[in-house]
């Protein structure tokens, strides 16, 4: 599954470095993940950065982008070329 960022979100700053696939943005009113840039770290790290930083755990799976991990590793093959 791709994350998302919920209301909740304080936009404190501290997700936005951690995704070394740049799927985090500023949105309208909180930071945004791009489901289509989203691996939840597939390929870089054990687990998802943003979500270990983030201060009120305002991070979650999104139900509407289900991928596995075999899937979420196809993602990160595509996004960085491999």
């Amino acid at each position: 599954m791709a994350l998302r960022i919920t209301d909740e979100c304080i936009n404190c700053d501290m997700c936005l470095p951690e995704c070394p696939n740049t799927a985090i943005s500023e949105g309208k009113k909180v930071y945004e993940i791009d489901a289509h840039r989203c691996t939840e770290c597939v390929g870089f790290y054990e687990a998802p950065t943003c979500m270990a930083v983030c201060p009120i755990n305002c991070i979650e799976t999104d139900p509407e982008h289900v991928e596995d991990k075999a899937q979420l590793l196809e993602k990160f093959k595509a996004l960085n070329i491999i």
